[in-house]
């Protein structure tokens, strides 16, 4: 890993912050619970919309009718035009306060 700063002591690295966030993820075919990973200050809009062809998911659980697991991996590259709809967790589970 390279870091390197400039004239002001602004820190410049080739990792990318990101934080993960639970979501459900239906795609053409299957319904999965899994994590993706955002960039820390960005949206999960912003990470969807970005021009790469897969969206790279981890902590994955491919669930079938009833919310059987069907599949469970540390990790799963899902193409982007296959999904569907993202559902992050947080907002499924809130509460009418």
């Amino acid at each position: 890993m390279s870091i390197s700063y400039d004239d002001k002591g602004k820190i410049f690295t080739e990792v990318v912050a990101k934080e993960g966030v639970h979501a459900l993820i239906q795609t053409s075919t299957h319904l999965i619970r899994a994590t993706l990973h955002v960039r820390h200050g960005e949206r999960v809009k912003d990470e969807l919309d970005r021009d790469e062809p897969f969206l790279a998911l981890t902590d994955v659980s491919i669930l079938g009718p009833g919310e059987k697991i069907l599949h469970e991996a540390p990790f799963l590259a899902v193409q982007r035009d296959q999904i569907v709809w993202v559902l992050p967790q947080e907002a499924a589970g809130e509460e009418a306060a």
